[in-house]
């Protein structure tokens, strides 16, 4: 049973995961524009490095003996279709709910008390109040996509004294809104907050007439896939001062140069690092070392996707 990993040596390999399982053999896959192991026709697990991209996927047919890709990405969309049948994709569902949690409330914080004002101020010492700052106290938000980031999002929001705070998933449960009553839930909210992932349902699932929805003044927070809101309505929303968004992702990604998007008002963008956080490495080894152990023993697969 060999194992491609993202470490160089097999000492770095166990001092992050452990002890391998018994009969896994160890093969160094750190980087795919690097060398690759000529083991290429024998590797039956494959983790896939992270934020390594998906041209790597031009060679998988070569990889006759493949079991299992691990994914170090909670988002699988890049990869359905382009696995071979027969082989378990998995994703990192987990890893990234604490790192993304946290990115989506310091955009909110950040865009709220307009601390992208304040950091650009200090380049030239420039010390000036810019009025009020918006607080996430007393305000009613609403959670699209229950999964564990969303629910990340909900214990971090717990403590800031908001007004209520609504979930929505893909199907209702308890408490919790099914995305078909979203229009009844928009006029009522004042923060949305974006946690699902990117399917044919959630693809522009916040186009101009969900969008426009919205009371003035609220906020879009999306740290799931920037397709699930349509940029164009986006930006005529906050062009015109309407709404404002916080954005960790955006459409297209990376978002050119010259987008109107980067100057319309009350528009704040970072350059998806929801994920990329001291949070990521020791949730990632964890489930990479539990996935060998499943694998080794024939047990099923966590987080399979396909």
């Amino acid at each position: 049973m060999r194992a491609w990993l993202p470490f160089a040596t097999l000492a770095e390999a166990e001092q992050a995961l452990g002890p391998l399982p018994a009969g896994v053999e160890f093969d160094p896959f750190p980087d795919p524009e690097g060398p690759w192991p000529e083991t290429i026709d024998e590797v039956g697990f494959l983790v896939v490095p992270y934020l390594s991209g998906t041209d790597w996927l031009a060679r998988i047919g070569e990889m006759t003996s493949l079991q299992v890709v691990q994914l170090n990405l909670a988002g699988y969309d890049a990869y359905v279709g382009r696995i071979p049948d027969g082989v378990a994709l998995c994703n990192a569902a987990g890893v990234h709910d604490t790192g993304t949690a946290e990115m989506a409330l310091a955009l909110l914080l950040a865009q709220g008390r307009k601390l992208d004002r304040y950091a650009r101020n200090m380049t030239a010492g420039h010390w000036e109040r810019d009025g009020f700052g918006w607080s996430i106290a007393d305000r009613r938000a609403l959670i699209v996509g229950y999964g564990g980031i969303g629910q990340a999002i909900e214990r971090r929001l717990e403590p800031f004294e908001l007004a209520s705070i609504t979930k929505v998933a893909r199907t209702a449960r308890g408490d919790i809104h099914a995305f078909g009553d979203l229009d009844g839930l928009l006029p009522e909210t004042d923060i949305v907050l974006i946690a699902c992932p990117l399917t044919e349902e959630t693809a522009g699932m916040f186009d101009a007439r969900r969008l426009a929805l919205l009371p003035d003044g609220a906020v879009v927070v999306n740290v799931a896939r920037g397709p699930i809101i349509d940029t164009d309505a986006l930006l005529a929303e906050t062009s015109a001062g309407r709404l404002r968004a916080a954005l960790d992702v955006t459409d297209p990604e990376p978002l050119p140069q010259d987008h109107p998007l980067w100057h319309s008002p009350g528009v704040l963008i970072a350059p998806h690092t929801g994920g990329p956080a001291t949070s990521f490495w020791p949730r990632a080894n964890a489930l990479i070392a539990r996935q060998l152990a499943h694998w080794a023993k024939g047990e099923p697969l966590e987080n399979r996707v396909r």
